[in-house]
């Protein structure tokens, strides 16, 4: 599927939904190695933004969203729309990651001028 076509919004300019599929997901469940947090640890004593959880975070939601695409793709969308990200802590240092969105099937609306 194409990224151009998830969007947080619930349609794209231009295209109109001609099948809802339903909710997809992608979920990933994560928790910080211990040499993460020693780093981190150091990380905090300076101050700013710390560089191993950001990484680990970033990681966390793209291997969601990916997996997301892959179960829209597997139900026959081409386009994903109302895509959210959510996250909960499952137990200490132990992170739940979600993307989710609603797969539907687009087709550009063509333009009909009237002569």
């Amino acid at each position: 599927m194409d990224q151009k076509f998830i969007t947080t919004a619930f349609n794209f300019e231009g295209c109109k939904i001609v099948k809802n599929l339903g909710i997809v997901r992608g979920i990933i469940v994560r928790s910080r190695n211990i040499f993460a947090n020693i780093g981190a640890g150091f990380q905090t004593l300076v101050g700013g933004d710390i560089t191993l959880y950001t990484e680990l975070c970033e990681k966390t939601r793209a291997d969601a969203f990916s997996i997301m695409v892959k179960h829209a793709e597997e139900i026959g969308a081409n386009a994903i729309i109302g895509m959210r990200y959510d996250a909960n802590e499952v137990t200490a240092g132990v992170t739940e990651v979600l993307a989710y969105g609603t797969a539907v099937v687009i087709e550009r609306e063509s333009s009909q001028n009237s002569q």
